[in-house]
């Protein structure tokens, strides 16, 4: 028995304008589905969250591109055709698995909604509903407090993106006019409304029902303040003389940094329209790989602890994998997913992780190889690389997401310590021997640079920790720095300051990483405890 599928409208921004039936089946769901782009946030998921539940399966679709540029051989819409289909096959494995999926939707599914690609590609394949939301235009026109329009006048609904002669065209010959898709057609619909002469009856109206909602006369709006998630509006003609009330007062809160619970809806969180925050991004390609999406090596990064430290490039291609492949505990801070297979082996089997991974690439899986930190830094980026070099191998495309490395992460609940040269060094002599350890160790001490020292110790290994301390102060003052992270981002962090003389290597352990200041590494007293930092300038 299939699942069943469900494109749910939310509304234009505000959580108490869901639907009843809305926040009913956004509960009873197995599966919440939401797009974003490539920064990560939904603000559909921002909306839906106060009626989501513990245990239900997050699919967030993430748009692989931010603006028309692609080398994909079908163009832009050929990039975005690729990217709904394999958004499709994975809401498709949960329903054939008979799970109940909900895709959220800002504003109405079906009115410039971006569920409306996928209910072409599964509503005929299954018992699909969808459910209703108030319109962006709706919205706009309740908080601007004017109707759109009275007794047999007409409403025109444009988008930003038509030409500019076409716009100015349909807004002389209409009543009333909603103008979506703003952000960087802004000064283009400007244009068109000088041109047809209705500038001065139109309003701006941003983020409509949210606390950062701002309402202006369109003619005053500065083009660089525009996000997407704004429209133009032209209210019925009956009261032109009406002022909405205290239309200052919404600019204030939003300019005192009230928070932005969602955005403005009933339009698509496209690709290629971004807000303020986005509007300084590089133009970046889409690159697909394999045949129609083949198999694939991803190599990721999970950062040093939870979500919060990955990055929106990482949660991606999570979301696209079809297996997940890691050591176990690393495995294990993966959200569960029923239709990713997931396959945890022992720490010490770096190589056969690494083979097993690309052979399942062979055969058409999406694999993501996860790592803790960094996957370049003491993890699975070279081990995958390395089999990935055999010749049975070479047609498998292998792509590496950098995560935040352990050593960062300790630096910045520290101070910075690494604000200067610096050197990352593994004290684990299972790769390598301890007499190249040790090398390494003094040549770095005698060069001063800070040191950022993994895999300190282990139960096998305690008396490293120890060895290492006394090569350090051959060439280091005893009072020099030593910042001890445990569990940076887990429920056990802690960080201690102390000094290479006074280090005690039986407190250390496998989840701790050391940094060892170099002679210009200061301590400094603040509110809240010492801050340790290494100047930029280094004494002449």
């Amino acid at each position: 028995m299939t699942g069943r599928l469900y494109g749910v409208g939310l509304g234009p921004g505000d959580p108490e304008l869901v639907t009843v039936k809305a926040a009913r089946l956004i509960g009873e769901a197995d599966v919440i589905a939401y797009h974003s782009a490539r920064h990560g946030r939904s603000i559909a998921r921002s909306i839906a969250l106060p009626y989501m539940r513990e245990g239900q399966v997050e699919e967030l679709l993430q748009y692989p591109l931010t603006t028309e540029t692609t080398d994909h051989p079908g163009g832009y819409q050929g990039a975005l055709d690729d990217f709904y289909a394999v958004c499709a096959e994975r809401l498709a494995a949960h329903l054939d698995a008979g799970r109940v999926v909900v895709v959220l939707c800002e504003g109405d599914p079906l009115f410039y909604g971006s569920y409306m690609h996928m209910h072409k590609r599964l509503a005929h394949r299954y018992p699909t509903e969808v459910v209703p939301g108030v319109t962006s235009v709706s919205g706009a026109s309740a908080v601007l407090g004017r109707p759109l329009v009275e007794r047999d006048e007409t409403l025109t609904v444009l988008p930003g993106t038509l030409p500019a002669d076409v716009l100015a065209e349909k807004l002389r010959n209409t009543d009333s006019a909603a103008v979506l898709k703003l952000g960087r057609t802004f000064e283009k619909v400007r244009d068109a409304l000088a041109e047809a002469g209705r500038l001065d009856e139109a309003w701006y109206v941003e983020r409509a029902t949210t606390k950062g909602q701002r309402i202006a006369p369109l003619k005053d709006v500065d083009p660089s303040e525009v996000p997407y998630f704004s429209l133009a509006l032209i209210p019925s003609p009956a009261e032109r003389t009406f002022v909405p009330e205290h239309p200052g007062q919404i600019e204030q809160d939003r300019q005192t940094g009230q928070p932005e619970q969602a955005g403005q809806t009933g339009q698509s969180e496209r690709p290629g329209q971004t807000d303020r925050t986005q509007q300084s991004e590089q133009t970046t390609s889409i690159r697909w790989t394999g045949g129609e999406r083949g198999g694939q090596v991803t190599v990721i990064g999970l950062g040093p602890a939870g979500r919060p430290w990955l990055t929106p490039e990482a949660q991606e291609a999570l979301a696209d994998a079809t297996d997940l492949v890691g050591y176990g505990p690393y495995v294990d801070r993966v959200p569960p997913n029923p239709r990713q297979r997931r396959h945890r082996t022992d720490n010490r089997v770096e190589a056969e992780r690494a083979r097993h991974a690309l052979e399942m690439a062979l055969e058409g899986a999406r694999v993501a190889v996860v790592s803790s930190g960094d996957p370049g830094v003491f993890a699975m980026a070279s081990a995958v690389l390395e089999a990935a070099g055999e010749e049975r191998y070479a047609g498998v495309p292998v792509r590496i997401v950098p995560g935040l490395t352990a050593a960062q992460a300790v630096a910045s609940r520290a101070g910075a310590p690494l604000g200067h040269d610096y050197c990352v060094i593994s004290l684990s002599d299972l790769l390598k021997p301890w007499e190249v350890v040790a090398d390494r160790i003094s040549a770095a001490a005698k060069a001063d640079m800070v040191l950022a020292v993994y895999n300190p110790a282990s139960r096998s290994r305690a008396w490293q920790v120890g060895a290492a301390r006394d090569l350090l102060l051959e060439h280091r003052e005893p009072g020099t720095p030593v910042v001890v992270g445990r569990d940076v981002g887990g429920p056990e962090e802690s960080i201690t300051i102390t000094t290479l003389g006074a280090l005690d290597p039986s407190t250390i352990d496998m989840r701790c990483l050391l940094l060892v200041g170099s002679s210009t590494t200061r301590v400094v007293e603040r509110e809240g405890g010492p801050v340790v930092y290494t100047p930029r300038r280094y004494p002449s």
